[in-house]
């Protein structure tokens, strides 16, 4: 009975708790706005000369050939970077792989990165969950071509944590992504290093992709042409830092923090030890949480970091250990039924007019290795990981000018064929009268996934309420928009949140059976896993910055298609 979880709705405001009254939907407004689209976009053309840099580095996309299998080399692409300015171990570039660099700075680091185009389509660059302005964020509209320089410049006002870049060009992302343009960016701040954390190699970054490769080493992308885009890319093997070997040679006695970046296009992983141990997380998105959490399994999804804590101090030498992806119910995961033998299976998007699912894609519903670790000689650091750690509060529900009146967006198919956010699609930089906000100001926006949302408010005593019926397009109706229900990983640009609650009233069962255990909701995030079924209610505050950023779907075929829309800070 799903009454009985912690994640229904008399239980789900979890550790921040507020009691409200009963709460309803925003009404949903029709006319779009694109004012900011008069402006001339000139943001990036040139260096600011009051901007005193403590980092400066030249950043190109490149055109590669890299050698990731051993059947042949791979067209690819590359960041490739050069450090003008600033400390020692800014960059670490990851020699003989597409993926990288990693770029190393410090709160309060005043960065300019010259971005410089040399691929031959058009290109920009996300800063993935940092806090910068609208013109430094990468916005599509500020794509540049072949041969042309973007200049940003901006402050580091994140705690310390694991960001990461990437391109962001609407109709693109997911092929340039696919392709190896993608990078962390990692923060440390006075707070952070005041811990006896990991560092220097004992600080391990750990980015998942999962790529399909030809006879001749190349990589394929979207091989079933529609079918993968509206499902998403799957990939048939795994990368760990843009390399296929996956193993990590590592010291008997050592502590370790691996950073663990799930940079697929669309692939989440249920993640688990092969030895049975639990899972310690002691950081997420945007930084440390206030106390390690131990888990039996991490279901990760796309765009999504964790910082893991592995201890090999009662290890033997030469002993492996493996980190794997655990089975789950593939035809669960994609709303009852829509992948096997639904619409997306021997239907029109199965067998029909949409190609063929035969992928031969790593299967959901089977267990495959993501990271191979082998135990070496002991060798010890002093690090350790304290009981509790120094992340920051959440945002206080009270503060929220629309607690009774969360701001609502629905993820879903419009007409069978499009990902669609409240029924838009991405359109330059037009914003709706509902996507408007103000700053300084907290707000709760709630994201749906077919969660059976009503205009209904009620309160149970139980703190904020959620909405919801037996009815409904999305709902258990049997209707279209049931059958063609996905998980959709949700990233909101500019700003760090904290997750109110988790409602799975409408998850299927069975699904909710087996990743259960494996969500982390606290801390501050900016990258939420939204299952066919579910809906979620994050507080987020708007400030610094005016101006219009994304929210989307960051399978970035879906993004791809439109499913991403602007919110403007007024």
């Amino acid at each position: 009975m799903k009454g009985e979880n912690k994640y229904t709705r008399r239980n789900f405001v979890g550790t921040i708790g507020l009691a409200t009254g009963g709460l309803y939907l925003l009404p949903l407004a029709v006319s779009c706005k694109s004012d900011a689209s008069k402006k001339s976009i000139s943001a990036g053309k040139n260096i600011s000369k009051d901007f005193n840099a403590d980092v400066d580095i030249q950043l190109k996309a490149v055109r590669s050939n890299t050698q990731i299998v051993s059947s042949g080399t791979s067209d690819t692409y590359s960041y490739k970077a050069f450090l003008n300015k600033g400390a020692k171990g800014t960059l670490q570039e990851l020699e003989g792989r597409s993926l990288g660099p990693i770029i190393r700075v410090k709160k309060g680091d005043k960065v300019r990165i010259r971005f410089e185009n040399e691929i031959p389509e058009k290109s920009i660059i996300h800063w993935h969950g940092l806090h910068v302005s609208h013109e430094n964020d990468g916005h599509p509209e500020y794509v540049i071509g072949n041969g042309e320089t973007y200049f940003y410049e901006f402050e580091v006002l994140n705690k310390a944590g694991t960001y990461w870049f990437h391109p962001h060009p609407h109709r693109t992302t997911g092929e340039q992504v696919y392709k190896g343009l993608a990078g962390l960016f990692i923060v440390e701040d006075e707070e952070e290093k005041a811990l006896q954390l990991p560092t220097g190699d004992y600080d391990i970054p750990v980015v998942i992709q999962d790529r399909t490769f030809d006879e001749n080493g190349q990589l394929v992308y979207l091989p079933n042409g529609k079918m993968d885009r509206m499902r998403g890319f799957l990939g048939n093997q795994i990368l760990i830092n843009g390399k296929i070997d996956k193993t990590l040679s590592l010291n008997k006695d050592g502590k370790y923090r691996l950073r663990l970046l799930n940079g697929s296009n669309s692939r989440a992983y249920k993640l688990a030890w092969n030895t049975g141990e639990p899972l310690t997380v002691f950081g997420v998105d945007g930084g440390l949480l206030e106390r390690p959490k131990m888990l039996p399994y991490l279901l990760l999804g796309p765009a999504q970091r964790v910082d893991v804590w592995l201890d090999l101090t009662n290890k033997t030498e030469n002993e492996e250990i493996k980190l794997v992806h655990m089975p789950i119910p593939l035809d669960k995961m994609m709303g009852g039924g829509m992948m096997d033998g639904g619409m997306m299976g021997g239907g029109m998007m199965g067998g029909g007019m949409m190609g063929n699912t035969n992928t031969n894609a790593l299967p959901y519903d089977s267990q495959f290795d993501i990271l191979n670790i082998k135990v070496g000689v002991s060798k010890k650091n002093e690090s350790s990981l304290p009981e509790s750690l120094p992340g920051a509060s959440h945002l206080n529900l009270a503060d929220a000018i629309n607690k009774n009146a969360p701001r609502t967006f629905n993820f879903g198919m419009e007409d069978m064929m499009e990902w669609t956010i409240n029924g838009r699609t991405y359109n330059g930089m037009e914003v709706a009268d509902d996507e408007i906000v103000k700053l300084n100001t907290t707000e709760i926006w709630r994201i749906n996934n077919g969660g059976n949302i009503t205009a209904t408010g009620q309160n149970d005593g139980g703190g904020m309420m959620g909405m919801h019926g037996n009815g409904g397009m999305m709902g258990n109706g049997g209707s279209m928009g049931n059958m063609m229900q996905m998980p959709h990983p949700i990233h909101i640009h500019q700003l760090q949140f904290n997750i109110v609650n988790r409602n799975i009233d409408n998850v299927d069962q069975n699904l909710w059976d087996v990743v259960k255990d494996g969500f982390v909701d606290e801390g501050w995030q900016d990258s939420v896993y939204l299952l066919p079924g579910m809906y979620m209610d994050l507080v987020m505050r708007f400030e610094n910055f005016k101006g219009l950023f994304l929210y989307h779907c960051h399978n970035l075929e879906h993004e791809d298609m439109g499913m991403m829309r602007n919110f403007k800070i007024e």
